[in-house]
């Protein structure tokens, strides 16, 4: 049983070194890449686009002259012929054909339709257009949870980092606490606070490093690699003052740029041609058609003869709806009432916009200026950690005071790393709000 747990262990072992878990090092820009690249929703949502244009050639199809062939054969009873009886003898007038073939190559092209068609055209490019634009809007939203992915990562890196630095530090106030108890210096409650402390601290440091790799995991997931790719993470936070035009200029770029507006009028222009498909009905249909006939026995011909014979003919077809009990008025209204529905769609985008862009614009400059007043933060909390370590190692200050100074200084670093995360994505939000 040993020997064979052992050989287990070892075949385990072996597995692992020669199937290490991937590795992947990848920037921003590259991240935004591989998500683009791998996301499901984004090439579900351009196969949408793919299937608008083929509609939009279907449409334009239907304009097109038409050329339709078919084929039969019929297989009839036997009947007594049909025969005449005269002084001079017997005539058959209908021999009987038993076995009859028939084919026919139509041709068809429509002259006018009321409308009707050129309407089916125009409501199906702007649908197209209007699908397009909401790929566009599609992918804005996949580059956003990208970066928020990204930088994600990139924060709860930085807060293990900041616990990884508070345990040395604890380790070594503590050490110096347990030499100044050795020389009477300090109680033994004041070294059992800094050992709850740094117990704390150790507790702090585990959920730190769950929260790396969930993030990662996370980012992961976005970028649609395997889960347990070991990736690193190579961009840092770009803390230069992000330039701004006033908010009006940004509000009226966006509104003219967002896939959103221009998804919405397109659906305008769609209900528009909506309304001219629903009043075609008013107008006569109108088509040209010719037949081209190879029959055998053809009706045409008689007397009927057991042989393939060519015929055709030609003309044009007139089709009014004289009384339908108000069909097409009823139709045109619900056509009517939805242009105006798509209407006040676009007025209501429109104002979500500007909401969304005034909210952005102002969090940007906010999250700039808490990054300034963290840093300050940190640079008070770290010199009142200094003096106070200083004066805790010489048996001026009780190890409540390195406790309270160290656990400032913790919440320094974490409100700093924080304020520069929320920096950037807020930056990201503007863009993706601006249209970006």
């Amino acid at each position: 049983m040993k020997i064979t747990k052992l050989v287990l262990l070892v075949l385990i072992v072996f597995s692992v070194e020669q199937f290490p878990q991937e590795k992947l090092s990848i920037s921003l820009e590259q991240a935004i890449e591989i998500g683009l690249k791998n996301s499901k929703m984004l090439h579900s949502s351009f196969m949408k686009v793919k299937s608008a244009e083929a509609k939009v050639k279907e449409a334009n199809a239907m304009r097109l002259p038409s050329l339709k062939l078919s084929a039969r054969y019929t297989r009839l009873s036997k009947v007594d012929p049909f025969v005449i009886t005269t002084p001079f003898g017997t005539f058959p007038i209908a021999p009987g054909i038993y076995d009859n073939y028939a084919t026919q190559l139509s041709l068809s092209q429509p002259l006018f339709t009321g409308f009707r068609l050129l309407g089916n055209l125009s409501l199906n490019e702007e649908l197209s257009n209007a699908t397009n634009e909401e790929y566009n809007k599609d992918k804005s939203e996949l580059l956003f949870n990208i970066k928020n992915a990204y930088w994600n990562v990139y924060k709860a890196q930085q807060f293990k980092k900041v616990m990884d630095e508070t345990v040395e530090q604890m380790k070594a106030h503590l050490n110096d606490a347990k030499n100044l108890e050795k020389v009477g210096m300090m109680t033994r409650n004041d070294v059992l606070k800094l050992e709850v402390q740094y117990s704390n601290i150790l507790y702090q440091q585990i959920d730190a490093e769950n929260a790396v790799k969930l993030s990662i995991v996370a980012l992961n997931n976005t970028l649609g690699i395997p889960l347990e790719t070991q990736t690193e993470i190579t961009s840092t936070a770009n803390l230069n003052v992000y330039p701004t035009e006033d908010l009006s200029s940004l509000i009226s770029n966006a509104i003219e740029i967002r896939p959103e507006i221009k998804a919405a009028d397109s659906r305008i222009r769609a209900s528009e041609a909506g309304v001219t498909l629903a009043q075609s009905s008013w107008y006569p249909q109108i088509a040209l058609y010719g037949n081209y006939y190879y029959s055998k026995p053809n009706q045409r011909i008689l007397p009927s003869r057991n042989q393939f014979d060519a015929t055709w003919d030609a003309g044009v077809i007139l089709n009014m709806n004289i009384w339908d009990w108000l069909t097409t008025k009823h139709q045109t209204d619900q056509a009517q009432a939805q242009l105006e529905q798509a209407k006040d769609g676009l007025g209501l985008i429109k104002d979500g916009i500007t909401l969304e862009v005034t909210q952005n614009y102002l969090t940007v400059n906010q999250a700039k200026r808490k990054i300034d007043i963290a840093k300050l933060n940190v640079e008070q909390a770290e010199e009142n950690l200094r003096v106070t370590s200083e004066k805790f190692k010489n048996g001026y200050a009780t190890s409540s005071e390195l406790v309270d100074a160290e656990t400032a200084l913790i919440t320094a670093k974490t409100n700093y790393n924080t304020s520069v995360i929320d920096y950037e994505l807020a930056k990201a939000k503007l863009e993706k709000s601006i249209g970006k």
